[in-house]
């Protein structure tokens, strides 16, 4: 993930090509206007980012192993909820943001599309959002969802009880 210089310096294909938005200006941001500064947790666009990832055909969960099997036992606790930022990292500077996601794949599922298509959904989510621009989505596919790993897990539960 690029670091939080490297966002601050950052330009975006549009500026490259002479072409500047007027809310992202240089002093120009929708986050800090004369009456006052809006600040945005990192958390904040952690969970947008992954609310828009999940909505993605062929995304079947997010997150790595670990995460996987931290919110398979979470999911076994009356009341309990698993988060909506699992498996995303972000990277934030004053009006620009970097996003990490590790995704699990659908089989059947095209990783260059599904990847694409959360590229799109996490950029245009975050960026109407909170007005901050989105530099990268970095992805990281972990593993590939196969349907017979449903049915091995409703054995393991049946076994369980």
């Amino acid at each position: 993930m690029a670091n939080t210089n490297d966002i601050k310096s950052t330009t975006s294909s549009a500026q490259q090509n002479g072409q500047r938005s007027e809310d992202k200006g240089a002093n120009n941001s929708p986050l800090q206007t004369s009456q006052g500064t809006t600040t945005i947790n990192d958390t904040v666009v952690a969970k947008l980012a992954g609310i828009a990832a999940r909505e993605v055909s062929g995304v079947y969960k997010m997150g790595n192993a670990a995460r996987r099997a931290f919110d398979a036992v979470s999911e076994r606790i009356p009341g309990a909820q698993t988060s909506v930022s699992g498996g995303v990292s972000v990277e934030k500077g004053e009006r620009q943001a970097a996003v990490d996601l590790s995704i699990i794949i659908e089989f059947g599922a095209s990783v260059v599309d599904v990847a694409r298509a959360i590229r799109r959904n996490v950029i245009s989510t975050v960026e109407q959002a909170t007005g901050l621009e989105v530099v990268e989505v970095n992805i990281n596919v972990t593993d590939v969802h196969l349907p017979e790993d449903d049915d091995q897990n409703e054995d393991e539960g049946k076994q369980l009880q």
